[in-house]
Order: C-alpha cells, then sequence, then structure tokens
C-alpha cells in the first residue's frame, strides 16, 4: 500500500549541461537553485508542484515587483488547493483565476482592448490523465474565462448530452459567453474588466495607428521597425500554469486578452488545440508525464504574436520533445528548430514567444531504513522575447519562488533564446 503523505520537496540543479550550454552558446541563460533535504523533515499529508508564467515580452523594472508578487500568489492559491486534496487540474485553474484578476496582466482583469475598444479573452486548460480539453475564444463580459474553459471540460467528461448530443469542448464569441450563463458562471460587464493601465494603452496605441495610416507605405514601415525596437511594459500576452499532483497526475491551462488593438472576433494561440497548453500523463511508450503553457507578445506593431505559435504548435511539439532523456537540451532544440527556424515562420524576421514545461516521472529509492516511492520533476522555461516572469512552489514550500529571466547580454529579441529551470523530487513513503 502506497501512503499519499509526502516525504519531501527538494529544488536542486535542473543539469549540469545546462551551465555548460550557458557557455558555449549565446542561446542559453541556464539558471539554477538547489536546496538540501532537510533530514529531519516528517512525511506530510499533501504533495504536489506548480509553475506559473506572468506572460512572455518585456517587464519593466519599475514593475517587476508586481510582476512577482502575482506569480506568488497563483503558486500560493495552487498550492492551497493541493494541500487541501485537490488534483492537478483543479490546482491549475485556481492559479488561472489568480492571474487573470491582476491588472497588472494580459487576461481576464485589465486586458487589452480591440479595435472597437472592447475586451475579448481566450483561454484554454487540458488534464492529462484524461486528455480532455476545453477552450473558449474571443469571449466578452466574463471575468475568468478559464473557469468558462474549465467547466467546458468537467461538462464534457460527464459524456453526451440529451438524444446523444456531443458536449463542446471549444466555444467562441456570444455562443461562449451564453453557455458560460447558463452554466452559473456570473457575467461582469466589459467595462468593469478594462483597468486605467489598459484603456489609457488603447488610446495611445489608437493615436499610432491613425499617424501610420496618415503616412505612405515607406514611412510606416520605418515607424514599425522603429517601435518594435523599443521596450513596452504592456507588451505582454498569454499567463498560463502547469501544475503535477502527488498522484502524477499533470495538468496545463493557459489564459489571455490576445493582441492589442486585435480585430474583433480574433482568436489567439490560447484557444487552440495543442497551440496555447497541453498536458498528459505517462501511458504507453511514453515515460513522463508533460505539461506545457506557452506566451506570445501581445503588442501589435511587434513581430511576432500568438499566430506564430498557432502556425507550429507550439504547445504539442514541446511536450512531445519531453520525451527525450535530456530535458533540457530537448527543450533547447525544440524551441530553435520547431519555433524560431520553424519553416512554417521562414518569411519572419523575429518569431517572439514563450514556454513553461513541466515533466515527471515516478522513482523508488530506499532511504533511512524506508521504501520511498515518489516523483522526480523536471521544470523549464524558454522565451525569444526580452524577458519572461515566472513563479514555482511544491506544496512543502512555505512560499513561493519568483523569477525574471531575461535574454543574455548582446543577443536580438525573436533571433536568440533563453531557457532556465530545476529539479524537485516529491516523495511519499511506500508502507
Amino acid at each position: 500500500m502506497i501512503s499519499l503523505s509526502s516525504y519531501a520537496g527538494v529544488m536542486e540543479n535542473l543539469t549540469n549541461s545546462a551551465e555548460e550550454q550557458q557557455h558555449s552558446s549565446p542561446l542559453t541563460n541556464a539558471w539554477s537553485k538547489k536546496e538540501e533535504l532537510n533530514k529531519n523533515q516528517q512525511p506530510k499529508g499533501v504533495g504536489g508542484f506548480v509553475l506559473v508564467h506572468a506572460g512572455a515580452g518585456y517587464h519593466s523594472e519599475s514593475k517587476a515587483k508586481e510582476y512577482k508578487h502575482v506569480c506568488k500568489r497563483a503558486c500560493q492559491r495552487a498550492v492551497d488547493r493541493l494541500r487541501a486534496g485537490a488534483l492537478a487540474v483543479e490546482a491549475v485553474a485556481a492559479a488561472l483565476v489568480e492571474l487573470e484578476d491582476s491588472p497588472f496582466t494580459n487576461a481576464g482583469m485589465g486586458s487589452n482592448l480591440n479595435l472597437s475598444g472592447e475586451i475579448e479573452c481566450d483561454a484554454s486548460i487540458m488534464e492529462g490523465k484524461s486528455l480532455q480539453y476545453g477552450a473558449v475564444g474571443a469571449i466578452s463580459g466574463i471575468k475568468n474565462p478559464v473557469l468558462v474553459a474549465n467547466r467546458l471540460l468537467s461538462e464534457a467528461q460527464k459524456g453526451k448530452l440529451s438524444a446523444g448530443r456531443i458536449p463542446p469542448c471549444f466555444l467562441v464569441g456570444r455562443g461562449a459567453h451564453e453557455w458560460a450563463i447558463s452554466h452559473g458562471i456570473p457575467p461582469c460587464p466589459s467595462e468593469k474588466m478594462a483597468t486605467k493601465f489598459s484603456v489609457s494603452a488603447y488610446k495611445r496605441n489608437k493615436r499610432k495607428m491613425e499617424v501610420a495610416e496618415k503616412m505612405d507605405t515607406g514611412h510606416n514601415q520605418t515607424k514599425k521597425r522603429r517601435l518594435s525596437g523599443e521596450n513596452h511594459s504592456g507588451s505582454l500576452d498569454t499567463v498560463g500554469a502547469v501544475v503535477v499532483d502527488l498522484e502524477g497526475n499533470v495538468a496545463a491551462a493557459v489564459s489571455s486578452g490576445g493582441l492589442a488593438m486585435k480585430h474583433p472576433g480574433r482568436v489567439g494561440q490560447a484557444a487552440h488545440y495543442g497551440c496555447g497548453c497541453w498536458a498528459e500523463n505517462a501511458r504507453n511508450m511514453n515515460p513522463y508525464s508533460t505539461a506545457v503553457s506557452t506566451s506570445a507578445a501581445a503588442l501589435y506593431l511587434l513581430p511576432g504574436c500568438g499566430e506564430h505559435l498557432i502556425r507550429t504548435m507550439l504547445a504539442q511539439e514541446c511536450s512531445a520533445a519531453m520525451q527525450s532523456e535530456d530535458a533540457h537540451q530537448a527543450l533547447l532544440e525544440a524551441m530553435q528548430n520547431k519555433f524560431i527556424s520553424s519553416p512554417f515562420l521562414a518569411s519572419e524576421e523575429r518569431v517572439l514567444g514563450g514556454v513553461i514545461v513541466l515533466r515527471c516521472c515516478r522513482c523508488v529509492e530506499a532511504q533511512q531504513s524506508q521504501n520511498i516511492q515518489g516523483i522526480l520533476v523536471e521544470f523549464l522555461w524558454s522565451h525569444t522575447t526580452e524577458s519572461m516572469c515566472v513563479g514555482y512552489m511544491s506544496a512543502q514550500d512555505s512560499k513561493a519562488k519568483t523569477h525574471i529571466s531575461r535574454l543574455p547580454p548582446g543577443t536580438i529579441p525573436g533571433q536568440s533564446l533563453a531557457i532556465e529551470g530545476g529539479v524537485c523530487r516529491l516523495m511519499s513513503v511506500v508502507e
């Protein structure tokens, strides 16, 4: 019989090769943390691990504390659910709600406004055990789009509807809004979801568009190139999270307000299957469980957006790559070959995006005269944008750790990448 009591959560160096890659290649910026196991630590009754991101893009130093704080809160929210015995899919949804509620992220509250000055959000969630997926696109008037996506997933798990009808897994626009209301998710007026920052950004971008439209093509292209090289503190996109519970189930979720000044009705990668998130428990020939959440830059003048992640199906590609022995090298090659150098994006000057990845497998070891069975969790993040803010926490940690990852000095956004990560052991006693 296996007790669900967790023995320890340990953060270790990902691999020595991470540091070697950092010195040998400008594409990598390896970073890791190590904490020694407290041998006197007693088993606890819960376990699990969460990794979140607050968007890939540019994170200004002036708002660094806010970005880190929201990541900490999202991790804490997920861990609270894990400690209460929730499965991974419930915990990942809880993390996303916290990220959506922050006015500093481009998801839910404070999302980018579209061309019509309205907020339309995308979100999706996937559970690794059942491989069920739920998503909403271009939905308005719902404060937490991830809750609608999660409800779609859970309703689909109940089976067919009356008269043998197949339940939906992906709804958009008005239909998504009406379905959400009919299933008990309260509406929220779009004007209440807008913030002073998102409204001022909309007005600023609208003025830029009006000026650009009055200029000839040559000047317009010059202006676009100049603006794309500027630092934009608001150029963030999809927020997301990946979770593993002590049973080894994984889940992933994403949520986004989408591209600034997007056309009404546009659906970004956050809602597309295999593009925004992916989660798959170990099965058959796959020894690892994997969970992935992606993000892309969200300023309309930048030469990179969710369409790049859609055309490359980045979440699924990164998940498949994680079945290789070396997780760090596998993600490095996936981001380089399947994203930056993808033939589907050959015409693009810059390919901007980011991804967080979690993979895990069961392990058994003997320690202090006890048989210990647990889960070895490897977690990584990578981005081609100037920066990416992440947070992570195990159920045994007293508080979350956060980090704003930045491209190595001298590298070019969209043409080079950063990759970092760590390892966590979630152990349980075999009785």
